[in-house]
C-alpha cells in the first residue's frame, strides 16, 4: 500500500510539473507584431515610364509578378470595390482593366481567380479623368467631351466594352462625378475663357440627357471628387459644390489665396468633407455643409499629397524627402520624419506615393524600386525591386487578412 501511495504522489507531482512547464511555455510564446506586416489581401500595382511592364507586388512577402500592358507610361486607378484597376493609356486612346482576383465579403476575403487583365476594354479619344462609383467605371474623354462607362461586374465578361455617353459637349479637358441616384455632374466648355479648361457644370442622366443646366459660371475648373451627395470641383472662382438636384454654390478660397486655386480635390471617409490641394499653397479640408476651407498643411514644396486607402489619413511627401501624416478627423499631425533623399523640383520623373493603414509606398524611379515604409517605425524601410523606371502606383485589394 505504501509503495502505491508513494507512486501516486510521484505521478501527481510530475503531472503538476508538466502543467506548470506547459503554462510557462504558453506565456513565453511571442505574439507576432501585426503592425510589421501588411494585410494579406492587399497588393500594389505599378506601371513603368519606358516599357509596357506592370508589376504586381505582394507586400507581405515582397514577391512580384510582371504583366504586359498594351502601352507604356499608363495611369493607374483602383475601382470603387477595391478589386479591380483601371489602366489609362491617354495618348493611345485605350483603357484596360486588371483583376486582383480577390473578392471581399466584409469580414473575410475569398480568392476568386488569379491576378490578370480583365476582358473589359475601352477605345475613346484621349481618356483622361477616371472615376469609379455606384459599381461603375468611367473616364472623361478629352478628345471629344464624351463619357465612357462600364460596370465593375463586366470586367471579366468576354468581349465587354465601355459604352459611350454623349452629352453634346465640346472637346475639353473635363471631369465628371457620380451621384448615388445614378446621375452625373459633368463639366461644360462654353469658351467664355481661353484654353481647354471648362467653365461650368451640368447634371445629366445615363443617356446624356441634360437634367439641370449650369447655374454657376467660373473662371476655369480642374479637379473634382464626389461622395455621392455632393460633387466638388476645383475652380479659379472658388470651390464649386454641385448636388444632384441641380443646386450649385461657390465656397470662397481662404483669404490671401490670390490667384491660387485647388487643382486637385480628394475624397475622404467623412461625409461632406474633401481635401483640396494646390502646390501654390498646400492642402486644406473643405467642409461643403459648413462652407469652410481650413488649412491642414500650408507648404509650397509638396511633391505628393495623397489620402490613405481607407480615406481617413492624409499623407504628404515634400521635395525635401520629409513625410507627414495627418488625421483627417482631427486634422492633427500623427507622424513627421524624413524618409527619402531630396528630389529636385524640376526632376523629370518624381517619386509617387500611396498609403495603406500600416505603410507608405513610395516609388524610386532612379533605382527601380518600391519602398515600403512602416508608418509606426519609419526607419523600417523595405526595398522591393520592380521595373526599371516605375511611373504610377495604386493599391488594390482589401485591408483584411481573414479568409473564408
Amino acid at each position: 500500500m505504501k509503495n502505491n501511495y508513494f507512486k501516486m504522489m510521484l505521478l501527481s507531482a510530475l503531472s503538476l510539473l508538466a502543467v506548470s512547464c506547459s503554462n510557462d511555455d504558453d506565456n513565453n510564446v511571442e505574439t507576432p507584431d501585426e503592425s510589421l506586416s501588411e494585410f494579406k489581401y492587399l497588393r500594389i500595382l505599378l506601371s513603368d515610364e519606358k516599357t509596357n511592364q506592370l508589376t504586381l507586388v505582394n507586400p507581405v512577402d515582397a514577391t512580384t509578378a510582371s504583366f504586359n500592358a498594351k502601352f507604356a507610361k499608363s495611369a493607374l486607378y483602383t475601382t470603387e470595390s477595391g478589386r479591380y484597376a483601371g489602366i489609362i493609356h491617354r495618348a493611345d486612346n485605350t483603357v484596360e482593366t486588371f483583376d486582383s482576383g480577390f473578392e471581399s465579403h466584409g469580414d473575410h476575403v475569398d480568392v476568386d481567380g488569379v491576378p490578370q487583365f480583365g476582358a473589359l476594354t475601352g477605345q475613346s479619344l484621349l481618356p483622361t479623368h477616371f472615376k469609379s462609383k455606384i459599381g461603375e467605371i468611367m473616364t472623361f474623354n478629352d478628345g471629344d467631351g464624351t463619357l465612357s462607362v462600364a460596370k465593375e461586374s463586366e470586367v471579366n465578361t468576354a468581349g465587354a466594352k465601355f459604352k459611350t455617353i454623349n452629352a453634346g459637349l465640346l472637346a475639353h479637358h473635363g471631369a465628371m462625378a457620380s451621384f448615388s441616384n445614378g446621375t452625373y455632374a459633368i463639366t461644360v466648355k462654353d469658351n467664355s475663357i481661353t484654353g481647354t479648361l471648362p467653365e461650368k457644370v451640368k447634371i445629366i442622366d445615363n443617356t446624356g440627357k441634360t437634367l439641370f443646366e449650369p447655374t454657376t459660371p467660373t473662371n476655369g475648373i480642374h479637379g473634382n471628387a464626389s461622395d455621392g451627395t455632393y460633387a466638388v470641383f476645383g475652380s479659379a472662382s472658388g470651390v464649386l459644390v454641385v448636388q444632384s438636384t441641380g443646386e450649385q454654390k461657390l465656397i470662397a478660397h481662404p483669404e490671401g489665396f490670390g490667384t491660387a486655386w485647388f487643382g486637385s480635390i480628394l475624397e475622404t471617409a467623412y461625409k461632406g468633407k474633401f481635401v483640396g490641394f494646390t502646390a501654390a499653397k498646400g492642402a486644406y479640408l473643405i467642409d461643403v455643409v459648413g462652407g469652410t476651407v481650413k488649412p491642414i498643411i500650408q507648404n509650397t514644396t509638396i511633391m505628393q499629397c495623397k489620402v490613405s486607402y481607407n480615406d481617413k489619413k492624409l499623407g504628404i511627401l515634400l521635395h525635401s524627402g520629409d513625410f507627414k501624416l495627418y488625421d483627417l478627423s482631427s486634422l492633427q499631425i500623427e507622424k513627421e520624419t524624413k524618409i527619402i533623399a531630396e528630389t529636385a523640383t524640376d526632376a523629370t520623373l518624381k517619386p509617387q506615393m500611396q498609403i495603406s493603414e500600416k505603410f507608405a509606398y513610395i516609388t524610386s524611379p532612379s533605382t527601380g524600386e518600391l519602398l515600403q515604409v512602416n508608418i509606426q517605425n519609419t526607419s523600417n524601410i523595405k526595398k522591393i525591386k520592380v521595373s526599371n523606371t516605375p511611373y504610377m502606383i495604386t493599391i488594390l485589394g482589401f485591408e483584411n487578412s481573414e479568409s473564408h
